[in-house]
């Protein structure tokens, strides 16, 4: 919406007054208070509002606050002795008196892709990055207050599924005022920090927050000592794309799920299922799929909708959840080729397509794909995951540390952290450290949306290390969780190519009675 009133119009969401369609050079404290004042034009508006707004309720004096009244009527045209447009009511507060007209906005948004989609085109979670707050900050280290988040935005910005706000519009604004950002840059959420040098150390403070509801949602602390400035800016890179890729889609899940269903846009839907996604039970998965279902019914060209449509039956043929594994592994390769050609950029889809060939004991091809999502996304914690989990079924011990610890580092609280843990077991068992598996392995079954396939992997891990009373309580788990379970379907989940290593998993699952 853009607002009018005489020859001037105020455009909100990018924060822009012209007149006659020129621009009228502003600061944003004077536009924010202008947008307020507009936005609140049918009440008067007090000092200690204005003082919240503009200056995100710092102790200020009334010489500040009448600055920016003097600077406002300026922009606009006014004075104090005619009062035509931003009036004052003396010891009280402000009115805007002018007649506006509202008017729809421009189709030009702020937001920035570098794939130069149009991100008004779809509803996808949006974000602002702000300048971060130096605190003791030599002149040489300010400038790191500026250049990380510009770091940041670079790095979000090749997430798919995520709006990001340029750098130009949300570098405007130095003080996270949630309010003021989420309405003036018709952002979701926000990303603010403070960067802080003491003794030798640098230490950066990043949150994350739901811009319509003032809630934090993350928040994190990294510090390195001075030398390690380059080190810190990449990790807080990693750990915000990371995080923002769990945390985002958990919270516009919790969002939605608010709100009636029937109105539920594609976005919503897609977000929904994610929510579902993660928990491994038939009810769930089933869940995820209708919800996945309803968002391709509502954009069928939504690529991420039928990439979790992928995901689903890649679930249902993992864990032998249906009917038919072979219609579940077919659909799971299809769903995954449909979302590919829609966006053959998107990481997520190229996850899914490689996952695809672990059900048809393709584990080389799997591997071209999911490093190729690493690539799009060198922040992807589940990509370095899979890749992981690949390289253990064709024995490539040595990589699987490094991309599970790169899984950890990016994702320390994944919903796939009990996977995590298990490749790691079966790539102990593989190397022969059999005291080690059995610990990771009984971390892996300990962790919560542990499906049967983990719990078998403990019981075979602390068998083969002769901890067989650990062992048989892993068993009696795996078959609560799965009664039928058996060593043909641990192969077919991890069809392991070292025919040794195969030997030994064979006679010790047998030998547990699978």
């Amino acid at each position: 919406m853009i607002w009018q009133f005489g020859e001037f119009r105020l455009d909100p969401n990018r924060l822009e007054l012209t007149h006659r369609g020129v621009l009228v050079r502003a600061e944003p404290q004077v536009l924010s208070l202008l947008v307020h004042l507009v936005r609140n034009r049918d009440r008067m508006v007090g000092k200690d509002e204005i003082v919240k707004v503009v200056w995100n309720g710092r102790t200020v004096s009334d010489a500040s606050i009448a600055s920016r009244i003097r600077s406002a009527r300026q922009a606009v045209g006014d004075d104090g002795s005619n009062q035509s447009v931003i009036r004052t009511l003396h010891g009280r507060g402000f009115c805007f008196v002018a007649e506006v007209v509202e008017a729809p906005a421009s189709r030009r948004s702020t937001l920035e892709r570098i794939d130069g989609v149009d991100p008004t085109e779809l509803r996808r979670p949006s974000i602002a990055v702000l300048p971060f707050q130096p605190l003791g900050m030599a002149p040489d280290l300010a400038i790191l207050a500026d250049a990380i988040p510009h770091d940041i935005i670079q790095a979000l910005s090749r997430l798919r599924w995520l709006a990001v706000t340029a750098r130009g519009s949300s570098f405007r604004f130095r003080e996270p005022d949630l309010d003021l950002i989420g309405t003036a840059l018709s952002v979701g959420y926000v990303l603010s920090g403070i960067i802080e040098a003491r003794d030798k150390v640098i230490a950066v403070t990043v949150q994350l927050a739901d811009a319509g509801r003032g809630e934090v949602i993350w928040g994190d602390r990294l510090a390195v000592q001075l030398d390690g400035i380059e080190d810190l800016r990449q990790r807080i890179i990693a750990r915000v794309v990371a995080a923002l890729d769990l945390y985002v889609p958990e919270n516009e899940a919790r969002v939605a799920a608010v709100g009636s269903t029937d109105k539920l846009d594609a976005w919503a839907n897609f977000h929904i299922g994610l929510h579902h996604l993660y928990r491994f039970t038939p009810d769930s998965t089933l869940k995820a799929r209708e919800s996945f279902e309803s968002a391709v019914r509502l954009d069928p060209r939504f690529a991420r909708a039928h990439a979790g449509l992928s995901f689903t039956s890649f679930i249902e043929a993992f864990l032998h959840m249906g009917p038919d594994v072979k219609a579940s592994a077919q659909a799971a390769r299809h769903h995954a080729e449909r979302g590919l050609d829609l966006d053959p950029l998107d990481p997520f889809a190229h996850f899914t397509m490689g996952r695809s060939f672990w059900l048809t004991d393709e584990p080389e091809a799997a591997g071209g794909w999911l490093g190729r999502a690493v690539e799009l996304n060198p922040n992807y914690a589940q990509g370095f995951y899979a890749k992981a989990f690949t390289e253990m079924l064709t024995g490539d011990v040595q990589a699987v540390g490094a991309d599970l610890d790169t899984a950890l580092q990016l994702s320390p609280l994944d919903p796939l952290l009990y996977g995590i843990h298990g490749v790691r077991a079966l790539s102990l068992l593989q190397s022969g450290d059999t005291f080690a598996a059995a610990r990771w392995a009984d971390r892996a079954a300990a962790t919560p949306g542990a499906h049967y396939l983990i719990a078998m992997i403990a019981a075979l891990a602390n068998g083969v290390a002769g901890r067989h009373q650990q062992a048989g309580r892993w068993r009696l788990e795996a078959r609560r969780r799965k009664p039928e379970a058996s060593t043909s379907q641990f192969f077919a989940a991890f069809p392991i190519r070292d025919n040794a290593v195969r030997s030994l998993i064979t006679l010790e699952l047998q030998r547990q009675g699978f």
